[in-house]
C-alpha cells in the first residue's frame, strides 16, 4: 500500500498557499492554481510544510489523502517551476510553427492543422520538428500535448508521426511475400 500522504510538502519559498473551506490556493511566480478538495482529507499548513491526512480510516478517504497530496504538490512545482513536454516532428515535410495561441502543422495530410492553444498553456517551436509545450497546470500541459500527438502518432513501419521526445517507438518488420 502507498504511504504518500505521510510525505508533507515543502513550500517553497514565493510560494503563498491559503486553505479555505474545502479550498486551495496557491500562488507563485508563474500563476495560480486552485483544487477542491474532498470531503474526507483535511490538509493542516505549519511553517511552510503541508500535511495531508484522511478524516477516517476507510481505504477510500486514505486513497484520497494520496492523490490530493500529488495534486497539491504537482501545483507547488508548477506555481514555481512550471511543466514542460517536448514533442518532434519525424516525417518529410512535417513542420510546426507557433503563432501567438494557435499552432500551425504541416503532418502530411491535404490541409494544414490550426491548433488553438487553450488559456495557460504555450507552445514554442525552437526548430521546425520540434514544439515545446509548457504551462502551469501539469495536467492540462499532458492533455494538450497528447491532443497533438494525436493529430499523427507515430506509425511502427516507418516511425513517422509526432512523438514524445524521449518515447521510444517499437518499429516493425515488413511483410514478406
Amino acid at each position: 500500500m502507498s504511504r504518500i500522504a505521510n510525505q508533507p510538502v515543502v513550500v517553497p519559498a514565493g510560494v503563498e498557499v491559503k486553505i479555505a473551506d474545502s479550498t486551495v490556493t496557491v500562488k507563485g511566480g508563474k500563476g495560480q492554481l486552485q483544487l477542491n478538495l474532498h470531503p474526507t482529507v483535511s490538509v493542516k499548513q505549519d511553517a511552510g510544510v503541508l500535511s495531508f491526512a484522511a478524516n477516517d480510516g476507510a481505504k477510500q478517504s486514505r486513497a484520497m489523502a494520496g492523490t490530493t497530496r500529488s495534486l497539491v504538490n504537482n501545483m507547488v512545482i508548477g506555481v514555481s517551476q512550471g511543466f514542460e513536454k517536448r514533442l518532434q516532428l519525424l516525417g518529410v515535410g512535417y513542420r510546426a510553427k507557433a503563432n501567438g495561441r494557435t499552432l500551425n502543422l504541416t503532418l502530411g495530410f491535404s490541409h494544414p492543422i490550426d491548433y488553438e492553444l487553450p488559456e495557460g498553456v504555450t507552445a514554442e517551436t525552437p526548430s521546425q520538428t520540434e514544439v515545446v509545450v509548457t504551462g502551469v497546470d501539469k495536467q492540462q500541459v499532458g492533455q494538450v500535448a497528447a491532443e497533438i500527438r494525436a493529430f499523427r502518432a507515430p506509425e511502427p513501419y516507418k516511425g513517422k508521426g509526432v512523438r514524445y521526445a524521449n518515447e521510444q517507438v517499437r518499429r516493425k518488420e515488413t511483410k514478406k511475400k
